[in-house]
């Protein structure tokens, strides 16, 4: 069946102001299938698990968020410069809009999660995060600290060769270009964009998680979908439009 008829490769326009933008780099994409039912009690009101030959995904997300600004304001230092991994679900709502749902984010800057929780709705917790470069092998660490203290990740990869032609279920685990969440008890979708991933294949040498089970997701075994790395993408979020 493959992409959804719907489905968009590249970023519709985005409208009305900007309300931040970052950088994401040294991201690692790890995906376990699912069926939606197991996820479906997840979702924010109005949305529903996007599916792919019907299967939804989750997706446990290491990365870095650098360079970190608000309404074109400089970027903070110290502030706008953080490790984070999240647990992310893959959503569309009735309007066609294809995005995710972040089950959990974690980061190293108690700030920002209290800040993401009273602002955007969005489930931050407050983690102590490492990460480290060897060659091809990338690793990431971490122990939450609030709330739920003591979960751990830790994930190690090999990452290889560039993948010239993304497949199908590539780009629809990707291509998405916004965010669903609940913010003052309404669902909202807050739209991003940002230029094409440059996506490689890796392989998980090392997984020991507990944060995708923690948020509520029943996953078994290691990831049963090809693992991509990527080196990033400079990303801009607009504002958040009501379902």
């Amino acid at each position: 069946m493959g992409l959804p008829p719907d489905f968009q490769v590249e970023p519709p326009p985005l409208r009305g102001r900007v309300i931040f933008e970052h950088d994401w780099r040294d991201l690692a994409f790890l995906h376990w299938r699912l069926p939606p039912d197991a996820v479906a009690p997840l979702m924010p009101a109005g949305t529903r698990p996007d599916t792919f030959d019907g299967d939804t995904f989750v997706a446990l997300v290491p990365f870095e968020l650098r360079g970190a600004n608000f309404f074109g304001s400089p970027a903070f230092p110290y502030f706008g410069d953080f490790l984070e991994t999240n647990v992310r679900l893959y959503s569309v709502d009735d309007h066609g809009r294809h995005g995710v749902v972040f089950a959990s984010l974690e980061t190293s800057r108690l700030a920002i999660a209290l800040a993401a929780r009273t602002t955007v709705g969005l489930p931050y917790t407050w983690s102590r995060q490492t990460s480290s470069v060897s060659g091809s092998r990338r690793t990431w660490t971490t122990r939450r600290r609030w709330p739920d203290r003591g979960l751990r990740s830790e994930i190690s990869i090999e990452v290889g060769p560039v993948i010239t032609e993304p497949d199908d279920l590539a780009l629809f685990l990707t291509a998405r270009w916004g965010l669903h969440t609940e913010r003052f008890g309404r669902t909202v979708w807050m739209p991003n964009v940002h230029e094409p991933w440059e996506l490689h294949r890796a392989r998980v040498t090392r997984l020991r998680d507990q944060l995708v089970r923690a948020a509520g997701v029943p996953i078994a075994g290691a990831p049963d979908v090809p693992t991509m790395f990527s080196s990033g993408v400079h990303t801009v979020f607009g504002e958040p439009v009501a379902l």
